[in-house]
């Protein structure tokens, strides 16, 4: 268990097999199209693919920086702790090795404003929308869905589709497998039994008792969802500033060209560097020799004789106007995205302020990635009691309750306010030293607790040289 799957769906367009899935389940699809393809679009631009480039239009991919920026931010010194039980442990130790990933992740699912992370009894596979067909809801709660999952078998030359139906009512939880071959991916041409398949192993239906939600960890991006406002997907975190995003592109790329074509130039007289005793027949093949041993900033013109020339053309840039059109741009798309005005800038210096200072300047800042916590919390809430249900059915830890708690970063910690407080409490004998030593100076816990015995030694010497000297 705890082996984690590549994405499944990264690349893929988003997979429609309606009418498979109603033929087969009874069910249909509730995402509405325009929610597909704002998806798709959206992570074109992640991918770095945006539909506005040609050849004067490049792209800085300024969407991911978005996304990554949110990602780092929310897991900063991430923690997730489980406890109360031996299947507290080894829920424990699944929650481990998933904070390793959490941060590509949140990224992936920022870009996606959808990730799925569902158990498959050996693993955990990360499923993006393109793979997953919403049918029921309860109000913001999905309580059906269909997975895609498609596998390429070379030496058949077919490729298996799986589906794989999640419904959920009245406690009752079925899984329902209903598997094709095909020539192709985009159809699902001819019904199979799944022991034919690379699932076999796996039933095609499958009922677990007393379960209150579906068996897969759901991380949906915070803001509002005004493409498709009854889905219970989330929107790309920067769904709302396509606009911007290509217009910063278009500003970018102009400023890089200008920048580019503003090489100095200087236009010279080649009659005055013709070469002694030469003659006119001469003078085309002297130009080309002089011309090989000069800067390639100086170009060579044919002059009349009359005269010296000598012109030198250093274009003037607009480099300081554009910068900050720019940075105009950057700070529209960061609000857009829920950050703090003026969050991204090209050309802004701040020095250093105090924690009192980041949570007023940057509250909404610091609202935008809390309220993305809260969606990583719900995401490790739903996958951990996935994994807790699984492990019952597969028998891979003993029975048990647990409790999860969640630490994260204090992202308006000021380090040396935050040390001279602690220290406060040392002074007041409500800290043990050694504690501070291991929180702010670096201190293993058992190197600060032997110096803060060798340092309470120490003091009792002195008080007991003073007392001695007292009583003399």
């Amino acid at each position: 268990m705890s082996i984690w799957s590549k994405v499944k769906g990264w690349f893929s367009g988003m997979v429609r097999y309606d009418t498979e899935i109603k033929r087969e389940f009874g069910v249909k699809n509730i995402t509405d199209d325009a929610m597909t393809d704002i998806v798709e679009k959206c992570f074109q631009v992640y991918q770095g693919k945006p539909y506005w480039i040609d050849e004067e239009i490049h792209t800085v991919n300024f969407a991911k920086t978005v996304c990554s920026e949110v990602a780092r931010l929310a897991t900063m010194n991430i923690e997730v702790n489980v406890d109360g039980s031996p299947r507290a442990k080894w829920l424990d130790e699944q929650a481990k090795k998933a904070q390793k990933q959490t941060r590509h992740w949140v990224e992936y699912g920022n870009a996606y404003g959808t990730l799925y992370f569902k158990p498959n009894g050996k693993g955990i596979d990360v499923i993006t929308p393109s793979r997953t067909i919403v049918t029921e809801t309860d109000g913001d709660e999905i309580t059906g869905i269909v997975f895609t999952d498609m596998q390429y078998v070379s030496e058949e030359d077919r490729w298996y589709t799986r589906l794989e139906y999640h419904h959920i009512e009245n406690g009752r939880y079925t899984i329902a497998n209903r598997c094709y071959w095909s020539e192709n991916k985009a159809t699902l041409s001819h019904r199979i039994a799944i022991e034919r398949t690379p699932w076999k192993g796996l039933a095609e239906d499958t009922t677990v008792e007393n379960v209150e939600h579906l068996l897969f960890g759901v991380y949906k991006t915070p803001q509002g969802n005004n493409i498709d406002p009854f889905s219970p997907l989330g929107l790309p975190l920067y769904a709302d500033a396509m606009e911007e995003l290509k217009d910063l592109d278009i500003a970018y790329s102009r400023n890089s060209k200008e920048i580019f074509d503003s090489k100095r130039t200087v236009l010279l007289d080649s009659d005055r560097l013709m070469v002694a005793g030469s003659k006119i027949g001469q003078q085309n093949q002297d130009l080309v020799v002089k011309q090989k041993g000069l800067p390639d900033y100086v170009k060579m013109v044919e002059g009349t004789g009359e005269g010296d020339i000598y012109h030198e053309i250093t274009p003037t840039l607009s480099t300081d106007i554009r910068l900050k059109g720019l940075d105009a741009y950057l700070s529209q798309i960061g609000y857009k995205c829920g950050f703090s005005n003026g969050y991204f800038v090209f050309n802004e210096h701040t020095g250093m302020v105090t924690a009192t200072q980041v949570e007023s300047d940057d509250r909404r800042t610091l609202q935008l990635i809390n309220d993305v916590r809260d969606s990583i919390k719900n995401m490790y809430d739903g996958l951990l009691y996935a994994l807790d249900k699984f492990a019952d059915a597969y028998g891979l830890a003993p029975r048990g309750t647990y409790e999860v708690t969640y630490d994260f970063e204090d992202l308006t910690l000021n380090e040396d306010e935050d040390r001279a407080r602690w220290y406060s409490y040392v002074s007041a004998g409500q800290v043990p030293f050694w504690y501070y030593l291991v929180k702010h100076e670096g201190f293993s816990e058992e190197e600060a607790k032997e110096l803060a015995q060798q340092s309470q030694q120490e003091q009792l010497n002195q008080m007991a040289l003073l007392g001695a000297f007292n009583a003399e």
